[in-house]
């Protein structure tokens, strides 16, 4: 994937634990599994404004572009 999610490390440091910022954010703990995992194909940006918002971070903090372009035919 041409993203990096690194919401495991912000939450790391952050001292928080995925259970609680699902309860914060008021999504399910399967669909922040999914975005964590970056197996996510999108993400609402009232979504990540609220991770944002509550882990005190920057979008940039989560989310990493590697350089490549990934065509969606080449993805599975």
């Amino acid at each position: 994937m041409a993203i990096k999610v690194c919401l495991e490390e912000v939450l790391k440091r952050r001292g928080m634990t995925s259970k609680e910022l699902c309860s914060l954010v008021n999504i399910t703990e399967a669909n922040l599994s999914v975005l964590r995992s970056g197996k996510a194909k999108g993400v609402r940006f009232h979504t990540i404004n609220r991770i944002c918002y509550f882990l005190q971070c920057d979008v940039g903090d989560i989310l990493k572009f590697d350089g490549n372009l990934e065509d969606e035919e080449n993805e599975e």
